[in-house]
């Protein structure tokens, strides 16, 4: 039997909240004939089935239905399901508001009512101006000018109607490119960032700001970007910069023009929350890399707000994103302040409703819930449940997860075999970990001699490991004051573990 949930319509049925299934079938109830509504037996099946199986909806489906016919019936449902959404969405999403007005325009114009046309067009422009929706603008825009340009209009009687019109034109043409190349500066510089990750020497670094300058637009039009998605790409593609490079403070300060940008624009807080959610969150991450405890605490503060103001309001997709975003920050948040028993509380919640978000979320995000998960437990005592966190990170097959955060958990599940005494294990993963990572270069110092001292660890007698921890701890601690070291100390801070061997 197959239990595949990976079907579009599948998925997409699964994604409907109660008011758009009832939505939905008011919408078939009104607008089908009882001929035309035999899909609706589909979508009933669909809805009541845990997992995806092609066979038992063949054998469900009323008359001789062959797999040619299912999927025409599949394909027509998925059409009128997503007709009913558009209509359920037309009132929040002011893209799709704007959209239907645009093809009412067009309507007026094919039946020869070209002046009620331009008077719509000239409305919607407003909206589309005020909203920041720059490519719809431009679309409007064009659209006045090709009825302008092939009938005879009143706007010559209006004084400089039509040359305010190709100057709107031009601005908004040279708007659009810029947010354009903005949009593709930062998804060129987070490629980068992909696939080569941090700079760590002065050839990384080099190879960076060659990269950077190539990625820059090739038409400058002597403007600053000056509408929100400008400035919104652009400060995310220097965050980026100066965060590969690990200037911390630096990407700390264009994330907050980030931030501040949507209290300039208050209204796009509300038009666009996963794009302010992600603000935020990118914020509250560089404050926590920063150790910056009393702006943290602020920003979160404004994300819990925030997210009870509009958690009503949120779609299904916004949900998903505040989901992972104020738990990541929340997480954090304890993480900085060490407490670690409020970290293992809040862990077990996510961990109980991962699986509900687990469809939309993508591996990465999935494995670094999982380590955040590892680190609370391994941080309130529970080692035995820090390594079954740890087990989906360990044997993540092709999965990917940034190699850092790779290494961290390879050393976390070290820790917690020493901790569990389980020295037979450990000595193999000491060694597994010798053969996969410190022959790549690409883990820090602190990380390298983490490896040698836990393998130390291993061949001391009991009562010699606290002398010998406390030795350690002077070379560590004068290594940790670098970025990388820094960064590493966030995510598994082996300082602060050695300080309680040695206290305890």
């Amino acid at each position: 039997m197959s239990t595949s949930n990976k079907d579009p319509l599948f998925r997409l049925i699964k994604s409907l909240s109660k008011p758009e299934k009832r939505h939905f079938r008011l919408y078939v109830n009104r607008t089908m004939g009882d001929q035309e509504r035999k899909f609706i037996v589909l979508f009933d099946l669909l809805d009541k089935q845990e997992a995806y199986d092609h066979e038992q909806l063949l054998k469900k489906l009323p008359g001789k239905t062959t797999k040619g016919k299912l999927s025409n019936l599949k394909r027509h449902l998925f059409k009128q399901l997503l007709t009913s959404l558009r209509l359920t969405y037309i009132n929040k999403l002011i893209d799709i508001e704007i959209r239907e007005q645009l093809d009412f325009a067009r309507i007026l114009y094919s039946k020869g009512l070209y002046m009620e046309s331009l008077r719509l067009l000239e409305r919607i422009k407003d909206i589309a101006n005020e909203h920041h929706q720059d490519i719809l603008h431009l679309e409007i825009i064009e659209f006045q000018k090709l009825i302008e340009s092939r009938h005879i209009t009143r706007s010559r009687q209006v004084e400089k109607k039509m040359e305010r019109l190709l100057e709107e034109s031009t601005l908004r043409s040279r708007v659009t490119q810029t947010a354009s190349e903005m949009i593709n500066l930062y998804i060129q510089i987070h490629g980068y960032y992909i696939v080569h990750g941090f700079t760590y020497t002065e050839a990384q670094v080099a190879d960076l700001n060659q990269a950077w300058r190539k990625m820059q637009p090739e038409h400058h039009h002597n403007r600053f970007a000056d509408t929100f998605f400008e400035k919104t790409h652009r400060y995310q593609s220097y965050l980026w910069y100066r965060y590969i490079q690990l200037d911390f403070a630096g990407a700390l300060s264009h994330a907050l023009e980030w931030v501040m940008l949507f209290e300039v624009h208050e209204p796009m807080k509300y038009k666009d929350p996963d794009l302010y959610l992600r603000s935020l969150y990118y914020l509250l991450t560089l404050l926590y890399l920063t150790g910056d405890t009393g702006q943290y605490h602020k920003y979160l503060q404004q994300l819990d707000q925030y997210v009870e103001e509009v958690e009503e309001q949120l779609n299904p997709n916004s949900q998903h994103v505040k989901f992972v975003y104020q738990n990541l920050s929340k997480l954090n948040y304890f993480f900085l302040n060490k407490d670690f028993k409020q970290a293992y509380l809040l862990s077990e919640e996510i961990f109980a409703q991962l699986s509900e978000h687990r469809d939309l979320m993508d591996d990465h995000r999935i494995l670094l819930f999982h380590y955040k998960f590892a680190a609370a437990a391994f941080g309130y005592g529970k080692y035995e449940l820090a390594l079954e966190r740890l087990h989906p990170i360990l044997h993540q097959g092709d999965k990917l997860l940034r190699k850092d955060m790779d290494i961290n958990a390879r050393l976390l599940e070290l820790l917690c075999l020493y901790e569990t005494s389980a020295f037979d294990r450990m000595s193999y993963r000491l060694i597994s970990f010798g053969r996969s990572v410190v022959k790549t270069q690409q883990a820090t110092s602190l990380q390298l001699s983490t490896h040698k001292m836990l393998r130390a660890l291993l061949q001391l007698y009991p009562e010699n490991s606290r002398p010998f921890l406390q030795q350690q701890l002077i070379a560590f601690r004068e290594k940790a004051t670098q970025p990388r070291e820094q960064m590493f100390l966030k995510y598994l801070d082996i300082i602060a573990w050695m300080e309680k061997v040695v206290d305890g």
